[in-house]
Parts: C-alpha cells; sequence; structure tokens
C-alpha cells in the first residue's frame, strides 16, 4: 500500500499535465500516451549511459515538451482537430520510442545510479519517509505550476480555454497560448515517466498505453471532491485525486477475483464513478449548494453602481 501511494505522488506530475490541457486549455490530448514512455525511454537510455540521472530526468521532461508542441503545431498551424492531432503524434512516438530504447524493454537494476538510489540504498524506498519526501516534492512543482498559472501567460492560457474567441479578441495569441499548454503538459507527463521509470526499475515501450484513463481518473476524481474552486485549490486536489486513484487501484486489485490483468477495467469503472457520484445524492445536494451560492455573489454587470444604488433605494 505504501508503495502505492509512492507512485500516487509520482504521478501526481502525470495528473497536473493532463489538468493543463483537460481543464485549462479545453483540450482531450491522446499524446500523454505516448509522451509518458518517451520520458521514461530518454532517461532510462541516457542513466544506462552513464549519465547523471537528474540530468537525464530534465531531458525527460524537454522531450516531453517536444513532443506537445509537435501536437500544437499539428493543431495550430495545420488546422488539424486536437484530440486527432495528439493522435497522430502518439501513434508517431511509437515507432521513435522504440528507436530511442532500441528494445522494448531497458532495465535499470544491477547497480544503476538512479535519483532513487539513495533512498534505496538507505532502505528508505517504500515507507513512510519516502511519501513524506514525495510529498513535499509534488508540493512544491504543484506551487511552481500554481505560480505559472497566474503568470500573464499563465492567464492567457486560462483566457483561451474558458473562451477562445474572447481572448482572441482581447489580444491574446490563442495559438502560441495551446502550443506553450501543450508543450508543458506532456513536459509534466514525460517528467513523471522519467521518475516511474527510475522507480519501477525499467523503461518499456507499453508503460503509457491508456495512460489518459489514469490522468482523466486523477483529475476527475480531485475536481468531483471540490466542486468548481479556484486553480490553486483545483490543482492541489488533482494531485490528491492521482493519490486515490493509486489507493483504489491497490484496494481493488486485493479482491480475490481481480488481477492485474483487469486494471485497464477497474480504471475504466473508477472513471465512471467518479462522474457519477457528483450527479447523486448528498454531493449533489453539496453541487447544488455551490452553484446557487455562485449565482447570488455573482456581480450585477447590466448596470453601473449608482445605479443598482438608486435600485436599492427604491426597494
Amino acid at each position: 500500500m505504501i508503495t502505492a501511494l509512492d507512485l500516487g505522488l509520482i504521478y501526481g506530475l502525470m495528473a497536473l499535465g493532463v489538468y493543463l490541457t483537460f481543464r485549462v486549455l479545453d483540450i482531450a490530448d491522446l499524446t500523454v500516451d505516448s509522451s509518458f514512455t518517451t520520458g521514461a525511454a530518454v532517461a532510462a537510455v541516457m542513466i544506462t549511459a552513464g549519465q547523471n540521472p537528474w540530468l537525464a530526468t530534465l531531458c525527460g521532461f524537454f522531450s516531453g515538451c517536444i513532443a506537445g508542441t509537435i501536437t500544437g503545431i499539428l493543431h495550430v498551424y495545420a488546422g488539424i482537430h486536437p484530440l486527432l492531432a495528439g493522435i497522430l503524434t502518439q501513434i508517431g512516438l511509437y515507432s521513435i520510442n522504440l528507436r530511442i530504447l532500441g528494445k522494448a524493454n531497458v532495465p535499470l537494476l544491477r547497480g544503476v545510479y538512479t535519483v532513487f538510489t539513495p533512498l534505496r540504498d538507505a532502505g528508505l524506498v517504500g515507507t513512510w519517509v519516502s511519501v513524506g519526501l514525495f510529498a513535499l516534492a509534488i508540493a512544491l512543482v504543484t506551487s511552481a505550476f500554481n505560480w505559472f498559472l497566474s503568470t500573464q501567460i499563465g492567464l492567457g492560457m486560462r483566457a483561451t480555454g474558458d473562451n477562445e474567441g474572447m481572448a482572441r479578441a482581447q489580444g491574446v495569441p490563442t495559438g502560441t497560448m495551446k502550443m506553450i499548454g501543450l508543450a508543458l503538459s506532456n513536459g509534466l507527463v514525460a517528467a513523471s515517466g522519467a521518475f516511474i521509470a527510475q522507480y519501477q526499475g525499467y523503461a518499456d515501450i507499453s508503460m503509457g498505453i491508456g495512460l489518459i484513463v489514469a490522468g482523466l481518473a486523477s483529475v476527475i476524481i480531485g475536481t468531483a471532491l471540490i466542486g468548481s474552486r479556484g486553480v490553486w485549490v483545483t490543482a492541489l486536489f488533482v494531485v490528491i485525486g492521482s493519490f486515490l486513484y493509486r489507493v483504489i487501484i491497490q484496494l481493488a486489485l486485493g479482491v480475490d477475483f481481480l488481477d492485474a490483468n483487469d486494471m485497464k477495467l477497474i480504471s475504466a469503472i473508477i472513471v465512471f464513478l467518479a462522474l457519477m457520484i457528483p450527479r447523486v445524492g448528498v454531493f449533489s445536494q453539496i453541487r447544488q449548494r455551490r452553484r446557487a451560492r455562485t449565482l447570488v455573489h455573482e456581480p450585477d454587470i447590466t448596470h453601473t453602481p449608482e445605479e443598482r444604488d438608486n435600485e436599492k433605494v427604491v426597494l
């Protein structure tokens, strides 16, 4: 179970990447299924070649940025639908990942030094100490992520996702915002893949297949817990959603009639339940109350302040 907690925190990077495209930019980007493997492949090959593991992880991040940029070019400049652009990049990356790896699987065992080697040597991997360290690291990354979304570029990306036409009318270069968002999103996903490869001790060509489901599950679970909130709170709960998703997977695999071959089915069921829970029972009532409070506090932009004051006097 503690290992599941470790993995949930590391996959939190991937969840942030999916959140950036799925919620902020309003794009369902399927590139992540292959960019995750790209980050793992680049890091694994560089580490086995004797390079510094942190440098290898950074290169894995930039390889994901390149993959996301390609998807952005296909969408923005070639005019291809973002869903299809992601699929095209994903398919092409499969062959590129095989080229990078040289074979289907690259092990990171037998004395290979990774970023987790000091923790392994101290016997701390898979303990509460590693959980605490990973939680601190992902908290720092989430803070940096939220700060970025508060910058001028981040606000431009959020405006592009909310209303692209209005953002363009206000002078926001929406095409550039999409490309930056896709690049950063896939960079985070690839960095997650690089860390996962080092944690598990191998990089495999199929390790990213179906990852978009896990990413969407993390985002949906996190947002289902809080409803509509600010970006800072939502990003935090997306990471918590990744954490809970891995715990649920681990608990489900503990059931006697389920095994590792059922993981994709379990993931699909988790996403379905996460989508339905906010619509039923007490969660539905909470959602309606939040929506009512939002409408009550929504500012009146149809009248000037003086006109609203006069209306109050009349009333």
